[in-house]
């Protein structure tokens, strides 16, 4: 089995909310990029809380969700998995991303949005005592999974769980580089 390898962290220094998935899928992997999978709904929800146009390239969409003050990673940075589903990670493979060596670079850091019950588990499980032992009030909120795997929960649905990132939302402004 191939061990396969995440993306780095598309953050900027003024930014203020760090949403983490669990590890890209298939399709965000061969596209390399974030959210890639046509039946993902991460777009189309932080289309709905944070303004940030879906139909966007992807460049402008990072560069868009920046301005708003929110990155992206995942929890894990390598791991070994038979297609995209979280529950086909095996656990041995796991190795976790350098979250508390990038603290420093995201002084404005308040809030960690895990993208679905196994990003939150995966979390807790290789980063919340390091990450907490560093930023001791750094929050943490877990959120419904917009992956197509969680088709239970309807577009509509989702944007209404991922409201209360609104309120830690920068207004729409200029983009500081980042990493």
């Amino acid at each position: 089995m191939q061990v396969l390898q995440g993306f780095s962290a598309q953050v900027a220094s003024n930014t203020r909310v760090l949403i983490l998935g669990s590890m890209p899928g298939t399709a965000s992997l061969t596209a390399g990029q974030y959210y890639a999978h046509p039946r993902n709904r991460f777009w189309p929800v932080m289309q709905a809380v944070c303004g940030v146009d879906a139909q966007l390239a992807y460049p402008q969409r990072l560069q868009a969700l920046q301005g708003r003050g929110v990155g992206l990673w995942d929890v894990l940075a390598r791991c070994q998995r038979q297609g995209s589903l979280d529950s086909a990670i095996r656990r041995q493979s796991e190795v976790a991303v350098d979250l508390p060596g990038l603290l420093p670079h995201c002084p404005q850091l308040a809030l960690i949005v895990c993208n679905g019950t196994a990003a939150a588990r995966l979390y807790s499980r290789h980063l919340q005592a390091a990450v907490l032992a560093l930023r001791p009030g750094l929050e943490m909120l877990a959120l419904p999974s917009t992956s197509p795997a969680n088709a239970s929960c309807s577009l509509a649905a989702l944007a209404v769980h991922w409201q209360p990132l609104r309120s830690w939302l920068l207004p729409m402004g200029p983009v500081q580089q980042g990493q």
